[in-house]
C-alpha cells in the first residue's frame, strides 16, 4: 500500500470520527421508586440539570420519558412532593443504545420540611439497610475503570478493603481467605462464577461469566453487612441482572483477544411491557484453537425474561452459565524439562450453571413480596498423566466433583410509615454432593483414594431486618438472622445492629455491629479416606463464626468529592482446624479436604479503610484507596501466626479523564490508569531436609512457622484506553486494555529444580491485554 493510500485512509476515517453533520441524540428512560418500599412513585418530576427546559412528568405507574437528549454526559434530578430531591450525576448517553434510570427517592422525614437534595452516592450501597462496610458497583465504572476488564470481579479490586491478584480474580477482603466470600445473584447464592474457578486459589478464577453487558448496579460488602445477608464471613458480593429495553431491540458485537461476545435486548411483548436480555461469550483460544502454553477453551451465557402482569405481579426468569475446558501443553524432550513438572499433562473440564424464577408482588404501595425459586449446578473433573524420560506414562491425578442446590427463598418488604420499614424472609436450601478424588502418592506409584463423599443435606435460614428513623438526624437499623443445618443440627442466631448519625449535610458518622457464621463446604463434611473408612469425620462440624465491630466516618467535601474512613475489627471463632497443626480453613487454597478437623481455631483482622474519591465531573475523575491492616489466625497446635493473606496494606490510585471529540463533541476518548502497590504473598520457611528426602522432591515446609515470611511488595499498573464514535443509531468503540504493565511477579509456590539440583521460587509474571472492537446498534 503506498503512501497516497494510507494518508486517504486516514483522512477518510478523521473525516468520519470527526465531522458528523449533526450532534446525535438519544432516549433517555426510567422510573422513579420509593428507596423504602421500592414501589414507584407516579406523578414525580424528572429533568437534567444541565438542560432543565428537557424534563418530563411521570405517568400514574412512575415511568418516564426524556427525548432527544444529546449523546455524553447528563445529571438527571428527580423530585415530588414530601420527598427529598434525588440526583443521579453523569450518565452516559449514547447514540446506539437508550438509558435506563431506576431513581430511588427518600421520604422526607425532616421536621423543619427544609429541601435538601440528595445525590445517588456511588460510594452508598443500594441496599437502605447497610450503614458500613457497603458500596454499590456501578457497571459504567466496571467498563471504564483501569483494571475492571469489563469484569465486576476485578472492579471490586480498587475499592478499600480488597487485595487483588494479576493472575486470578480471587476476592480477599480484610485478610480473609476468597473462598469466604459470598456470590449472590438475583438474591440467590450461587456457584463461584469464575472461569477456571477454584485452581489457582479457592474461590477465586481467570475471569468472570457475568457479563457487564447484563449485568445491573449490584451492591460489595467489605463487612458488618444487614441481617438479610447470611452463610458468609467475609463479604457479600450481591449482583442483579438488569432488565432488558421494553421498547426497542438493541444489540451488541464485541471481539477482542479475550473472546468474541455478543448481547441483544428487547421487548417479547411491547403491549405487556414484557422484555429480554442476553450475552453470549466464546474465548478467542477456543475458536482459533490456540496454543498458549495449553489450549484454554471457555464460554459462558447470561440471561434474563421480564414479564410484567397487570394484577399479578411481575415474574422474571433468569440465568447464568459457563463451560471451561483446558489441556496443558507437553514438551515430548525430556532434556528441556527444569522441573518434575514439566513431565506432566493434565486436562480438565468445568460447567457452572445457576437459574430460577423470580416473582415480585405489591399488595399495595407500601407491601412487596419477592419470592424466587431456583436451582445451581457445578461440576468440575480432571485428569492429569506424569511421563518418565522414555516417555512412558502413568496416571498421577483422577478427580471429580459434582454439587447440586435447589433453593427456595422469600421475603416479605413492608414500609409501615415514613420513619419505619421491616423487611422479614426465610431461605431453604437442599443440598446434594459428590466426589471422588485419587492420587498417586509419589511418581510412577498406582492411583490411592485420597478423599470421596457423597450425600445430601439442608440448609434452613430467617431473618428480621428494621430500619427506623429515630429524629432527622439519627436513624437505627437493627436486625436477627438465624440459620440450621439439618445434617448435625447445628444452628446460629446472630444479631445485627447498625446507627447512623448525620451531624450535618456534609459529615456522618456510623456503627456497625453484626455476628456471622459460614458453613464448610460439603466435601468436607462428606469426607472419607482410607483411613476412616465409611465414617464422615467432619459431620458434626459447626460453622465458622465471627463478630464485625466497623465505624464509619463520611465527609463531603464538594458535591463530587468524599472522604470515608472505616476502621474496623473482625475476630472469628470456631474454625475447623487439624490438631497439633498449623492448618486452618481460614488459609485453605485447594480444592480438596483429606482430614479431620475441630471447631478450635481463632482469627483476628484488625485494620481500617480509607477512601478519598472525586467522582466523574467535567470529564475528570479520581480515586486513592488505602487499607492498612494485620491478619492473623490460631490453628490446632495453639501459636498465633500470620494468615496466608496478611499483606499488611494495599494502595491504589486511579485516574481518568474523557475528551468530548468531533466538530459537535458526539465522540467520547477516555484515559484510564490504576497503581497498586501492595504487600508481597507469604508462605513458610522451606525444610530443605525433609524436601531433598522426598522421592519426587516435592518441597516440604515448616508448618510450625506457618506463613511467616513475607516477599517483596507488588507495584502494578494497568490502564484502560476507548474511544467511541456516537453516530446516528450507532455507536463504535475501539479499545485497548492492559493488567500489569508494570510486570510484577506473583508468587506462586516453591519448586525443585531437576537440572541445577536446587530449590527454587516459582513466580509468575501475569500480563493481560484486551484489544477489542464493539459495536452497538
Amino acid at each position: 500500500m503506498d503512501k497516497i493510500n494510507v494518508i486517504a485512509i486516514i483522512a477518510l476515517f478523521f473525516s468520519v470520527c470527526c465531522f458528523a453533520q449533526e450532534r446525535p441524540v438519544q432516549t433517555l428512560r426510567g422510573v422513579v421508586n420509593d428507596r423504602a418500599s421500592g414501589h414507584p412513585i407516579p406523578y414525580a418530576t424528572v429533568r437534567l440539570t444541565d438542560m432543565p427546559d428537557l424534563g418530563a412528568v411521570c405517568d400514574s405507574l412512575g415511568r418516564f420519558t426524556l427525548p432527544k437528549v444529546p449523546v455524553g454526559r447528563h445529571s438527571v434530578e428527580s423530585s415530588f412532593m414530601g420527598y427529598e430531591p434525588a440526583i443521579i450525576r453523569e450518565i452516559l448517553v449514547t447514540s446506539a443504545k437508550e438509558v435506563y434510570l431506576e431513581i430511588a427517592m427518600r421520604e422526607n422525614v425532616n421536621e423543619l420540611n427544609e429541601v435538601v437534595v440528595r445525590a445517588n452516592n456511588r460510594d452508598e450501597a443500594m441496599n437502605k439497610m447497610a450503614v458500613a462496610g457497603a458500596r454499590m458497583l456501578s457497571v459504567e465504572e466496571a467498563s471504564r475503570y483501569a483494571g475492571g476488564f469489563d469484569d465486576p470481579a476485578r472492579l471490586v479490586a480498587s475499592f478499600a478493603g480488597v487485595a487483588p491478584s494479576v493472575s486470578n480474580n480471587g476476592i480477599s477482603i480484610h485478610g480473609n481467605a476468597p473462598h469466604l466470600l459470598q456470590w449472590r445473584l438475583e438474591d440467590v447464592e450461587i456457584p463461584n462464577p469464575n472461569h477456571f474457578a477454584d485452581i489457582a486459589t479457592l474461590g477465586g478464577g481467570i475471569l468472570s461469566s457475568l457479563s457487564a453487558q447484563v449485568l445491573g448496579n449490584s451492591d460489595f460488602f467489605t463487612g458488618a453487612f444487614p441481617a438479610e445477608y447470611g452463610n458468609a464471613v467475609s463479604g457479600v458480593f450481591d449482583m442483579k441482572l438488569r432488565n432488558g429495553n421494553n421498547q426497542k431491540n438493541e444489540n451488541t458485537f464485541q471481539v477482542g483477544i479475550m473472546g468474541i461476545d455478543f448481547a441483544s435486548e428487547g421487548p417479547l411483548s411491547k403491549k405487556h411491557k414484557a422484555s429480554y436480555i442476553f450475552n453470549y461469550r466464546y474465548s478467542t483460544t477456543g475458536l482459533l484453537n490456540v496454543d498458549l502454553g495449553g489450549k484454554m477453551d471457555y464460554q459462558d451465557l447470561n440471561f434474563k425474561l421480564n414479564f410484567p402482569t397487570r394484577s399479578a405481579g411481575t415474574f422474571s426468569v433468569w440465568g447464568t452459565a459457563l463451560i471451561d475446558k483446558f489441556k496443558s501443553s507437553f514438551d515430548r524432550e525430556p532434556g528441556k524439562w527444569d522441573y518434575l513438572e514439566d513431565a506432566a499433562q493434565a486436562h480438565s473440564t468445568q460447567y457452572m450453571a445457576a437459574g430460577g424464577i423470580t416473582h415480585r408482588y405489591f399488595f399495595d404501595e407500601n407491601t412487596l413480596l419477592k419470592t424466587t425459586l431456583a436451582g445451581t449446578y457445578s461440576d468440575q473433573e480432571a485428569f492429569q498423566l506424569n511421563f518418565d524420560r522414555e516417555l512412558n506414562s502413568s496416571p498421577f491425578l483422577d478427580q471429580y466433583s459434582r454439587s447440586t442446590n435447589l433453593i427456595l427463598t422469600s421475603s416479605l418488604n413492608r414500609k409501615i410509615s415514613n420513619r419505619f420499614t421491616n423487611k422479614t424472609g426465610f431461605t431453604y436450601t437442599q443440598m446434594f454432593y459428590n466426589m471422588d478424588l485419587k492420587l498417586a502418592p509419589f511418581i510412577d506409584q498406582p492411583l490411592e483414594l485420597i478423599s470421596k463423599g457423597d450425600g445430601n443435606t439442608s440448609l434452613l435460614s430467617a431473618y428480621n431486618s428494621s430500619s427506623w428513623g429515630m429524629s432527622d438526624q439519627l436513624s437505627l437499623n437493627f436486625g436477627l438472622y438465624g440459620q440450621l443445618l439439618t445434617l448435625n443440627n447445628r444452628w446460629t442466631l446472630e444479631p445485627r445492629a447498625g446507627l447512623k448519625y448525620q451531624a450535618n449535610a456534609k459529615t456522618s458518622f456510623a456503627l456497625a455491629y453484626g455476628m456471622y457464621s459460614r458453613m464448610e463446604k460439603l466435601d468436607v463434611y462428606f469426607v472419607k479416606t482410607q483411613s476412616t473408612g465409611d465414617e464422615s469425620v467432619n459431620k458434626n462440624l459447626d460453622f465458622t463464626k465471627a463478630h464485625h465491630l466497623m465505624l464509619s466516618f463520611a465527609y463531603k467535601m464538594s458535591n463530587n468529592m468524599s472522604l470515608k474512613v472505616e476502621p474496623y475489627v473482625q475476630f472469628l471463632y470456631d474454625v475447623p482446624v487439624m490438631r497439633d497443626s498449623s492448618f486452618s480453613v481460614l488459609n485453605r487454597d485447594e480444592f480438596f479436604v483429606e482430614n479431620t478437623l475441630v471447631n478450635k481455631g481463632r482469627g483476628r483482622n484488625i485494620g481500617v479503610d480509607i477512601t478519598w474519591e472525586r467522582a466523574l465531573s467535567k470529564g475528570l475523575y479520581y480515586m486513592v484507596t488505602a487499607s492498612l491492616f494485620d491478619s492473623r489466625y490460631r490453628g490446632g497446635d495453639g501459636v498465633w501466626h500470620n494468615t496466608r493473606f496478611n499483606r499488611k496494606y494495599v494502595l491504589n490510585g486511579l485516574i481518568g479523564k474523557e475528551w468530548m471529540l468531533g466538530r459537535n463533541k458526539q465522540n467520547i476518548l477516555s484515559v484510564n490508569l490504576k497503581m497498586t502497590l501492595q504487600g508481597g504473598e507469604r508462605y513458610a520457611p522451606i525444610d530443605v531436609e525433609a524436601t531433598m528426602a522426598h522421592p519426587d522432591k516435592e518441597v516440604q515446609y515448616d508448618e510450625t512457622q506457618a506463613y511467616s515470611i513475607q516477599r517483596s511488595p507488588m507495584l502494578i499498573g494497568n490502564y484502560t484506553v476507548s474511544y467511541r464514535i456516537n453516530k446516528r443509531r450507532v455507536s463504535h468503540e475501539f479499545a485497548i486494555k492492559g493488567i500489569n504493565f508494570t510486570g510484577a511477579k506473583e508468587y506462586i509456590q516453591h519448586l525443585y529444580n531437576i537440572k541445577t539440583e536446587k530449590i527454587e521460587a516459582s513466580e509468575q509474571k501475569t500480563g493481560l491485554t484486551n484489544i477489542s472492537y464493539k459495536i452497538e446498534f
